[in-house]
């Protein structure tokens, strides 16, 4: 059975030592990467339990034949393309609960026009973690606004635009935010 726990992890930003303590009870760093290279086996309770810590469906940590995957070439370095030491395939993004996205359609900061952004909604109690990211926040009327997470204060949110001589926005009450995840970038037209 091969396991994708790896690869979910990465795309949480998350290290072994973050998902050992997100789990009930928690593991050891060490647990984590045996599940993750096979040296341990990838149990229905182990599933249950890493799947809980990375908040994702457990049938999204077996790898499946039909899934897609492109092999990997190489590592890109510091001093260029490196071979690799053990074979590794990329796998589709897999959305975390509750993902909203975002398209790009003009480009601004960071983001390009045509770039798809997956945004992962965050409850009020959970504001802090977004500090020094991207965030899309609901405002009145339907209403959006977007840009980096400078600081919260209580129920308050203090919010840079990313447009040149963009002003500090203070948002009130929000009733959630979506912090960006994954930014999903075709290069060629």
């Amino acid at each position: 059975m091969m396991s994708r726990l790896r690869e979910i992890r990465k795309a949480r930003g998350l290290t072994l030592a973050e998902v050992a303590a997100r789990c009930n009870p928690p593991t050891t760093a060490v647990s984590i990467g045996r599940l993750e290279t096979g040296t341990r086996q990838l149990s229905v309770a182990w599933l249950d339990r890493i799947a809980a810590a990375l908040e994702v469906d457990p049938k999204a940590l077996i790898a499946q034949d039909s899934d897609p995957a492109v092999p990997v070439a190489a590592a890109l370095e510091y001093d260029g393309p490196e071979p690799l030491t053990a074979p590794l395939a990329l796998h589709p993004p897999v959305p975390v609960p509750g993902a909203v996205g975002l398209i790009v359609r003009a480009s601004i900061g960071d983001y390009r026009a045509g770039d798809q952004l997956w945004l992962e909604q965050l409850p009020p109690e959970r504001f802090a973690q977004a500090v020094n990211t991207d965030i899309l926040v609901p405002r009145p009327v339907g209403r959006f606004a977007f840009g980096r997470l400078v600081a919260t204060d209580g129920p308050k949110l203090q919010l840079l635009a990313h447009k040149a001589g963009g002003r500090q926005t203070v948002i009130a009450d929000a009733p959630w935010i979506a912090r960006v995840h994954t930014l999903i970038r075709p290069l060629l037209p």
